[in-house]
């Protein structure tokens, strides 16, 4: 079965977390061991996100006044390579030495006209109280917006059109090897009015390229990894109660944060609609039970 696992930003650096190497090598060790027996029985194509990641490079980028900043485009091809290192690297360990591995650089074509760029929600970088945040942001001209218990830097997230690297995904997989790819939703790239592809100073939604990646690719089966054990009705209340299965047509009745949970619904309904096969959200600690449709949210087309 061909199978795409989405990993979340935030399941490879833990919120408020020093974003330092090891702390990284340490989540993605963790996360690799729960990925030991899809790899080994299914093909597997791997996503992560890189908001905390590709922040903290934007941070980096800016405190060096000699030269201009690098724009959103170039640190996601960055974060691709990065993490890529260390998914391979760690999940290799795991593994028999024959089985191979290949991180690809994958670049993502969006519209420049999507309404996304007046709207920014994707959160990105650290987390800060709301008195540092506002103060970050009036320094550094960004906007911030609340996401969970803080306040983070949010830039635009426009949708994804085509992903550029198809093909060598596809023969690599018909090889048997295990791909890491689509990193942070992607290399953000569009056409200027000249058709020429240029970079674009925004992060696509690794969820939603993902959905995309694994329609594409014919997948059976696609998993969408976050901290949370699955999606919740009355999420932060009293009341709250996970949906353990659903379809699309009755999540599209319900709302979910624009700034987390939602995408994720989103590209889940949006792969289950187009293809009838199954989407999972939910924790990557219990991917087993996700795999066998008892555990996360199930999101099936009946």
């Amino acid at each position: 079965m061909r199978v795409v696992v989405a990993l979340g930003g935030n399941s490879l650096l833990k919120r408020r977390e020093e974003p330092t190497s090891e702390n990284q090598r340490r989540n993605v060790r963790s996360a690799c061991k729960s990925l030991v027996p899809l790899a080994e029985n299914h093909q597997l194509v791997i996503t992560h996100g890189n908001g905390p990641q590709v922040g903290l490079l934007a941070m980096q980028s800016a405190s060096y006044k000699e030269v201009e900043e690098y724009p959103l485009d170039v640190l996601g091809a960055q974060t691709e390579g990065m993490l890529g290192y260390f998914i391979e690297q760690e999940l290799g360990n795991m593994m028999p030495t024959e089985s191979a591995f290949a991180t690809i650089l994958t670049m993502v074509e969006v519209d420049p006209d999507d309404p996304a760029f007046q709207n920014p929600t994707k959160p990105i970088g650290l987390l800060y109280g709301e008195e540092e945040a506002k103060k970050v942001a009036k320094k550094r001209g960004w906007s911030i917006a609340r996401d969970g218990d803080g306040w983070r830097r949010v830039v635009p997230s426009p949708k994804p059109h085509r992903i550029f690297e198809l093909r060598p995904i596809h023969w690599l997989l018909e090889k048997g090897v295990v791909v890491i790819c689509a990193g942070g939703g992607g290399i953000p790239t569009a056409y200027n009015s000249e058709g020429i592809l240029e970079g674009i100073e925004v992060v696509i939604d690794k969820d939603r390229s993902s959905a995309l990646l694994a329609r594409q690719l014919g997948a059976r089966l696609l998993i969408l990894a976050t901290d949370a054990d699955g999606v919740y009705d009355g999420w932060r209340s009293d009341k709250a109660k996970i949906i353990r299965r659903a379809t699309p047509e009755e999540m599209s009745g319900r709302e979910f944060d624009a700034g987390s949970m939602g995408p994720k619904v989103e590209a889940a309904c949006d792969f289950v609609s187009r293809t009838g096969e199954r989407a999972v959200i939910g924790s990557l600690s219990e991917i087993t039970g996700m795999v066998d449709g008892t555990s996360g949210t199930q999101i099936t087309i009946e």
